[in-house]
């Protein structure tokens, strides 16, 4: 990853572009992908490093994997060529392949780098040893050392942290030695759970619920391969919505607002602080209008934290999103560090009562630190389009972890150019 700099500048945003697919929905394919004894195939692909890293572990899983520009074959076939799979910075990389390579009844290690290294993954281990695996961490962090057999049965999950510990368990139960029941306590992000269980239906998989709180998962089930179009990102694309809120107008392609995808809510987030919002069946248009401050719950979208700040601190008023718990085990303390980052380029943030404050019409401009946090740095970016002074953004490279063409979109769509 790059350690260089950029300096952005205010300016007009103007134009269409094409969003990102989702990488939610790739590395579930390829997870299950994996699995099947037959050939997938994955269209639309845009690779990012959560996604590379996703398709390297299914590699090591056994699988073949072929890439042709957009599109990505994999022929399953479940039977580890390594011992040690390397998750990069990908939390879901990581919670979701963990039950899946305990499906393997060998010893198999899980490594990441970068931030992945001090995010905790003790809540891996009830979880897991419920299903009669092995697990072992090193005092909470990585590595993880997972063994099979997975045996199914009953596992209980504390779901408020992160809900995609309980996707890797409903990817894997299908293909344990007996039958699989997940109680779940206050389970957050239930969008993202949707999007597990339609993707595992796809490829002719069931599993049931009961108001999220009882998963069933009857053992003996089989992936079937099958064609794949991945939808485009919302949550890389709500960067650019903000964006033509801020700036003036831009028309977003390849997004589907029928999406399972939690940060499709951003959508009325925009509408409801003056943006003109106009979705057609081919894309999504945002164009600037007075901005006020707004209130939203982003419990089940805490990705949508860092876009919102940004378009908050160009807001009238104090704008309020709730939810604030669910940022402390992100690539950095997300809440700790725009609250921070933000203060050093005028804008005031509060917390309080799990909700974030934030106090518009402040921003000045000047140094923002990424802290190897992709959404970070795309929050300062997008937030420079207003700014009174130049915005410097270090580390900008870390983008690459989910939208490797973030800096380039964004430079599209800006006139003049943005970024020197």
């Amino acid at each position: 990853m790059t350690t260089k700099n950029k300096i952005l500048h205010a300016a007009e945003i103007k134009g269409t572009i094409t969003a990102p697919a989702s990488k939610s929905i790739i590395q579930r394919f390829i997870a299950i992908a994996a699995l099947t004894k037959g050939r997938s195939i994955l269209h639309g692909y845009t690779p990012c490093n959560d996604s590379k890293a996703a398709l390297q572990i299914a590699k090591d899983l056994g699988a073949e994997v072929l890439s042709d520009g957009n599109k990505v074959i994999i022929n399953g076939n479940f039977k580890p060529v390594s011992r040690t799979l390397n998750c990069g910075e990908s939390g879901l990389g990581l919670r979701m392949f963990a039950p899946i390579a305990a499906l393997w009844n060998s010893p198999v290690t899980l490594t990441g780098e970068g931030s992945l290294k001090t995010r905790p993954v003790g809540m891996l281990e009830q979880p897991l040893s419920d299903m009669g695996i092995m697990i072992k961490t090193y005092n909470g962090t990585l590595p993880v050392e997972v063994c099979g057999p997975f045996k199914g049965g009953i596992s209980i999950l504390n779901g408020s942290i992160s809900s995609q510990i309980l996707t890797g368990l409903l990817i894997a139960s299908p293909l344990a030695v007996s039958d699989t029941t997940i109680l779940v306590r206050d389970l957050k992000s239930k969008p993202y759970i949707d999007m597990t269980i339609q993707i595992m239906a796809d490829f002719g998989v069931e599993a049931l619920h009961d108001e999220y709180e009882t998963f069933t998962i009857k053992s003996g089930q089989r992936y079937s391969e099958r064609e794949y179009t991945a939808e485009g990102d919302w949550s890389g694309a709500s960067f650019l919505l903000v964006a033509g809120a801020l700036g003036g107008s831009v028309t977003v392609e390849n997004l589907s607002t029928d999406s399972k995808q939690a940060d499709s809510a951003v959508l009325k987030v925009i509408e409801d602080a003056g943006a003109i919002v106009t979705v057609t069946r081919e894309n999504v248009k945002v164009e600037k209008n007075e901005l006020n401050a707004f209130e939203f719950d982003a419990t089940e979208s805490p990705d949508l934290f860092p876009p919102l700040v940004a378009l908050a601190a160009h807001c009238n008023g104090v704008s309020g999103i709730k939810g604030v718990s669910r940022l402390k085990h992100k690539e950095s303390d997300r809440a700790t560090v725009l609250m921070n980052e933000f203060a050093e380029l005028g804008t005031n943030i509060e917390i309080g009562d799990d909700t974030m404050f934030v106090y518009g019409g402040t921003f000045k401009g000047g140094k923002l630190n990424s802290n190897n946090d992709h959404r970070i740095a795309m929050a300062g970016a997008v937030a420079s389009i207003l700014s009174e002074e130049p915005v410097m953004i270090e580390d900008y490279g870390c983008v690459a972890k989910s939208y490797t063409d973030f800096f380039k979109d964004l430079e599209k769509i800006s006139n003049p150019a943005v970024m020197v």
